[in-house]
């Protein structure tokens, strides 16, 4: 027995290195570094090859690539390259690449390309992918790409953009595997042997009545576990989440989150199965709205390198002259106590200390109550509590900075006095920062507004201008400076 089985190895170890390993199986050390990134050879290569005007050449360098690669290589090079690219390695540009591809990117290529091409790899994709695909483009655009779709398929993705941006209805999959709730295991077996057009990877039965309602799911595991004979309606889940089309991605992924769901059902007005969200779209949400929500609070726009400069640009340029306007009453502030800094230089000196610390605590506690309420920890429930806990650590952090900073200033100037003006400057400005980082995002959500796009503006406002106010009020109240 042995014997065999180590020349049945010798055989399938023989047979294994007959086989050729296929590029995008492995990691391809010519093209990629230690970090499974294109190296800047490689692409230097291919760029020059572009501007030689050597198709094929581009060609051979492209076609061993996964398709993720390529999408990685057309977001690396320029605008002006990208669609010389394309052209070059057309067939290489499957539903694949384009799915992998950087929004801004893919618009301009989307928009390089003929109609029935775009048409073409949108109906290669997945229903929601060729929504996110077509809805980039002009309403003009939008048209003719639709007009070129098989009705299946065009019907599907002109229902998908009757919907509001970010909402189930766009980002459901309308494929999905749903029985009536006469069936019992057997049956459905049989059904999801039989069936050829059955997607390839779903996670749950949706169980449905004779109004196309849900009613009940089953899990993989309870059908190939189940006998045959048992009814769907005694095997199946009846509380279930049920999402409406309506519902904004972000209170989707809420609900992923809370009931630890794999996939979840959609319904339309009136209660009808529609369409479905799996897990897999839910962390690309999650990635999303994580990442713009810490953008919103830096007024940075989208923060994407592809961004067009000019919209970068407009992003960024109204935070700007929103800052300039609210370092404007700062200005004012200090402006009051010409006389008492110019009695004191040192004043001028350890003001920036005070302003910078409170401007430092107010966005610690800004970034978690605005995190908090993206992710609903934070509602009116709780929010007086939140307060107080926030109170709480912006006194515990000011006493401690206080006494370090007062310390070293009284040392240094030899000043035991400002040591403890600065001390207690410090202290309420601290507690005041931590009080406007819960304050001000919860007004803003009240009237409607983002917390995440405005808060750090009043935040800084408020912790700049209280913190001069307070520490030169206390130099004057305190004779420190006369």
């Amino acid at each position: 027995m042995a014997e065999e089985r180590i020349l049945d190895d010798d055989l399938v170890t023989a047979e294994m290195a007959e086989i050729e390993v296929r590029p995008d199986d492995r990691v391809d050390d010519e093209r990629h570094d230690q970090e499974n990134r294109l190296k800047v050879d490689y692409v230097s290569a291919v760029r020059d090859a572009l501007d030689a005007g050597d198709k094929g050449a581009v060609y051979d360098l492209v076609e061993p690539l996964h398709a993720a690669d390529i999408a990685d290589l057309i977001e690396l090079l320029g605008r002006s390259e990208r669609a010389a690219l394309a052209r070059a390695i057309t067939d290489l540009m499957t539903s694949d690449v384009i799915a992998e591809l950087n929004d801004y990117v893919r618009e301009d290529l989307m928009e390089a390309l003929p109609a029935q091409a775009v048409a073409t790899i949108a109906e290669q994709l997945d229903t929601d992918d060729a929504v996110q695909l077509i809805e980039d483009l002009d309403e003009a655009d939008q048209r003719a790409v639709i007009a070129e779709l098989e009705p299946e398929t065009r019907e599907a993705v002109a229902s998908a953009l009757a919907y509001p941006e970010e909402t189930a209805g766009r980002l459901m999959s309308r494929h999905f595997v749903a029985v009536p709730e006469h069936m019992n295991v057997g049956g459905l077996i049989d059904f999801l042997r039989e069936d050829g057009d059955l997607e390839h990877d779903f996670f749950e039965v949706f169980i449905i009545d004779e109004r196309h309602h849900p009613v009940g799911t089953c899990a993989l595991s309870w059908i190939l576990t189940t006998p045959r004979g048992v009814k769907l309606t005694d095997v199946m889940k009846r509380d279930q989440t049920l999402i409406p089309v309506t519902m904004d991605q972000e209170e989707v992924a809420l609900m992923f989150q809370k009931y630890a769901l794999i996939s979840a059902a959609v319904v339309d007005d009136s209660g009808r199965l529609v369409g479905q969200m799996t897990v897999d779209d839910i962390v690309h949400i999650i990635s999303e709205e994580a990442g713009e929500d810490a953008l919103l609070l830096s007024g940075a726009g989208d923060g994407d390198i592809n961004e067009p400069i000019v919209d970068s640009y407009k992003a960024r340029v109204r935070w700007l002259l929103a800052n300039l306007l609210t370092a404007s009453v700062a200005s004012t502030v200090i402006a009051q106590f010409e006389d008492v800094i110019a009695a004191m230089v040192a004043l001028a000196v350890l003001m920036p200390i005070v302003a910078g610390i409170g401007g430092n605590a107010g966005t610690q506690t800004l970034a978690v109550t605005v995190r908090a309420i993206a992710t609903n920890q934070l509602t009116d429930a709780n929010t007086w509590r939140a307060i107080r806990r926030e109170m709480s650590i912006a006194a515990l952090n000011g006493g401690t900075v206080a006494l370090v900073i007062g310390g070293i200033v009284a040392v240094l100037f030899e000043n035991p006095l400002l040591g403890g003006v600065i001390g207690a400057a410090m202290l309420c400005n601290i507690v005041i920062a931590g009080f406007a980082g819960v304050l001000v995002p919860l007004t803003l959500q009240r009237f409607k507004a983002d917390p995440a796009i405005s808060s750090s503006i009043f935040v800084t406002m408020t912790t700049d201008s209280m913190g001069f106010l307070v520490f030169l009020g206390l130099a004057v109240v305190s004779g420190l400076a006369r």
